[in-house]
């Protein structure tokens, strides 16, 4: 039996029910009209103005009406059947009886676009422009062309004659304004109108709606958040939901929301705030290209505007808020100890009129002692079922009383470790960071402990200070930088090779895996630990193979918004929701389905390893980057990612957990220093990665573009060995990402097994001739592949 056929052969066998394909199946795509629904965050709803009334008369506005954007752009694009835009959504109501449109703005919108599509570059356009700079080395002018070349690939708004709006006022009741943006891999957004700011066009249909309309709703369809203040603080605007990008069925699943067949029960993953210049992070962001200081340190977020003084007014909207059109109450609280958890339970009931669901959100606060902590930060949460109007529900909810503590990276308290330091912890409850009702149990350390001792790894050079709770800064040691190796670490494991060669399938059974791998010559290890050209359907390479052994290369694709396939295979999948939005919905349950769903798509169309999820830190809303990423939030993001992969890994089919780590930034993504203290990369960039190794066990983890503190992730002995596999006792193999060489035989050495997406064997070759490279080394790399390979058997 060949355990592995499926990535040998082709054409793919349909894998769902009576011969049909899963791939882009009806079920799958009322997934994905689902989650969108459940991820949009309903943030303003004046005088009821939501749900629309039955038979309401609406205009619908904004080019989304027509073009829809369904995610962003790179890597993570996928290609879908179709895309329901907004007014594809609301025809659907109308045919149900449920809304009237006013048809002259569809179609002023649907001939806009038919022109405004012929002044798009072409695909062979664009790729003219990046076959001439890719070349290039990263400069600023090098910035803006990619800026402006992917802008030119995103429809502005088009500009709206008064006189149409003033005739749509005097035939519809209500306004529907759908206000779109687009990011993609490898740039920045800008902080000027038309990107995070309000474009003037906007502001003037917006301006000309109100003044002609009665009853005006924004919705936002973007990746990551935008500027809403000409929203929020003008009370002619009655409502404003964010509804992110929806994937392919974004359309309907506004829709749903705003005619009332889905309740909003999506909780925002990002403070929103008034102006970018309340971002701690907007000047080291925007400081320059060669390097990013986090400055700000573990004061991302809301643990920012919630703990330095006087920044909270700078919020408009707070992490975790998010309106529904019931309500709810939270009691019968019970909080306690029990091995070595704080446990809380309590029931939750929906004391409105209509069906909903309700996000529990539980925050601690630690005593400020030596080290300073943010006032509040989230331990668990939990959504509920589905609530009927009287119904209530038990929650319960528990974390480690480890997670209380914080990392003493300078020896104020004990150095490298994690304290616990003494004095009493809180605890609140409720329905974002705002709205929280203490807990009447305190969680008291008597003295100061540690909670876990390590080690001084991944430490800052030239990161000259950081910011303390009260907002002033600390200075930081600085110096020359020193990096451990993992040179001569790696021994041979004794075992020999058989006389009469062994296939792969028979590891295991006639074979142990060291007794395999030494049958690998050293050219043949060297060639194993480099990345192949992609083979049937697969857009993005394999890893490697053996023919002489039978080892199967494995196939890759992009993610994580859906599979993303060779398009001249012609074959379309699932475009789920940005991951911003899936982690707007705080529903583990909605993450883990979408990671089922996705795998079986990947195993259908014979792959073997799906590029996401990505799970970086929202630190600055401008990342380009920020679409694929989660939330501001560690715990949120690594929950959210640690159940997706659980579904994903559930069929065979191996996750590869990105960017490890700090990549907040794509201007100059391959020559970028992160500088950051040890706790900030451990308390808030790496959270969300050791949540998902130790929480769901990811198969493969890739390494990001940028350095950390002087030295690019893929060659950190101290990240990739101490920290991921020493110390949280990570199982898998590590990849870099695609098309970067660093220094292949540094990489090796610090525990970077496969390198994409291509080798370098002569490298390694020059390595080994002059003593610095082992065969130790190449099989540690080259067992930890296989074992990956092994858990795919069927």
């Amino acid at each position: 039996m060949d355990k592995y056929a499926r990535f040998r052969f082709q054409p793919c066998i349909p894998l769902g029910k009576d011969g049909r394909r899963v791939t882009a199946s009806p079920e799958h795509i009322a997934l994905s009209r689902e989650a969108s629904g459940e991820g949009i965050v309903l943030l303003k709803n004046e005088n009821g103005a939501l749900p629309l009334r039955k038979g309401e008369k609406i205009a619908l506005f904004g080019k989304a009406t027509i073009a829809y954007v369904k995610g962003g752009g790179g890597s993570g694009d996928v290609h879908t059947a179709f895309i329901h835009n907004v007014y594809d959504g609301f025809s659907e109501k109308e045919a149900q009886g449920k809304v009237s449109i006013y048809m002259p703005t569809v179609e002023f919108y649907r001939d806009y676009v038919k022109e405004a599509n012929k002044k798009i570059p072409t695909e062979a356009e664009v790729n003219a422009v990046w076959d001439r700079i890719n070349p290039l080395p990263f400069s600023p002018e090098k910035d803006r062309i990619i800026y402006e070349t992917v802008a030119s690939t995103f429809m502005k708004e088009a500009d709206v004659p008064e006189k149409i709006v003033k005739e749509a006022g005097a035939n519809a009741q209500t306004a529907i304004v759908t206000l779109s943006r687009y990011s993609a891999e490898g740039v920045d957004r800008r902080s000027f109108g038309g990107d995070y700011l309000l474009s003037d066009t906007e502001k003037s249909l917006l301006d000309n709606v109100i003044r002609y309309f009665d009853k005006v709703i924004v919705v936002v369809n973007s990746g990551a958040v935008i500027d809403c203040e000409y929203f929020a603080e003008n009370n002619k605007i009655d409502a404003l939901l964010f509804g992110w990008q929806g994937g392919m069925e974004g359309g309907s699943a506004i829709a749903d929301v705003l005619c009332g067949d889905v309740n909003p029960s999506g909780k925002l993953a990002d403070t929103i705030v008034k102006s970018y210049d309340a971002y701690p992070s907007k000047d080291d962001f925007d400081e320059c290209f060669e390097y990013l200081n986090y400055s700000e340190d573990i004061y991302v977020g809301y643990r920012y505007f919630e703990t330095v003084p006087g920044k909270s007014g700078e919020v408009r909207y707070p992490f975790g808020f998010g309106l529904s059109y019931t309500d709810f109450s939270i009691g019968g609280v019970m909080a306690g100890e029990s091995d070595g958890k704080i446990v809380v339970a309590l029931t939750v009931k929906n004391t409105g009129s209509v069906a909903g669901k309700e996000v529990v959100q539980l925050y601690y606060s630690a005593p400020q002692g030596k080290l300073g902590k943010p006032s509040r930060e989230l331990a668990a949460f939990k959504k509920t079922k589905l609530l009927n109007p009287g119904e209530s529900e038990v929650i319960a909810l528990s974390f480690d009383i480890g997670e209380l503590a914080s990392f003493d990276d300078l020896g104020k308290i004990k150095k490298s470790a994690f304290v616990l330091e003494k004095g009493a912890y809180k605890f609140y409850i409720g329905n974002s960071v705002r709205d929280l009702t203490k807990i009447d149990y305190e969680y008291i350390v008597e003295e100061d402990r540690v909670s876990l001792q390590c080690s001084s790894l991944c430490r800052p050079f030239a990161l000259k200070k950081r910011m303390l709770a009260d907002g002033s800064f600390e200075d930081l040691p600085t110096g020359d930088p020193v990096y451990m190796s993992g040179k001569g670490k790696h021994k041979l494991s004794g075992a020999k090779a058989p006389e009469t060669t062994v296939m792969f399938d028979d590891v295991g059974e006639k074979i142990t895996l060291d007794e395999f791998t030494a049958q690998f010559t050293v050219e043949e290890l060297m060639d194993f630990v480099g990345g192949r050209k992609p083979t049937g359907v697969a857009n993005t390479g394999c890893f490697s193979g053996l023919e002489r052994l039978k080892i199967p290369a494995i196939p890759t694709a992009d993610g994580p918004a859906g599979l993303r396939l060779n398009t001249e295979t012609g074959i379309l999948t699932t475009a789920w929701p940005c991951s911003t939005l899936l982690a707007c919905t705080w529903n583990t349950d909605m993450t883990y389905a979408v990671g089922a769903a996705s795998a079986s798509e990947i195993r259908e169309n014979n792959i073997g390893i799906w590029l996401a999820p990505a799970i970086n830190i929202h630190r600055n809303p401008l990342c380009g980057r920020n679409f694929e990423y989660m939330s501001e939030d560690p715990v949120l993001a690594g929950k959210c990612a640690a159940a997706e992969i659980r579904g994903i890994q559930s069929q065979k089919v191996a996750v590869s957990l990105k960017h490890f780590a700090c990549n907040n930034k794509e201007g100059n993504r391959f020559g970028c220093d992160s500088r950051l203290s040890e706790r900030a990369l451990r308390e808030i960039y790496l959270k969300g990665f050791e949540i998902c190794v130790k929480e769901a066990d990811p198969w493969t983890l890739m390494t990001s573009y940028n350095l950390i503190n002087g030295q690019h992730t893929s060659e950190s002995y101290e990240l990739v060995t101490c920290i991921l596999r020493e110390e949280w006792g990570f199982n898998g193999m590590v990849t870099t990402d695609w098309g970067q060489k660093n220094n292949p035989v540094d990489e090796v050495l610090a525990g970077n097994d496969m390198k994409m997406d291509k080798g370098y064997p002569e490298d390694l070759k020059a390595a080994y001739d002059r003593g610095k490279l082992t065969r130790a080394d190449l099989e540690e790399c080259a067992k930890r592949i296989l074992i990956m390979t092994l858990r795919m058997a069927e």
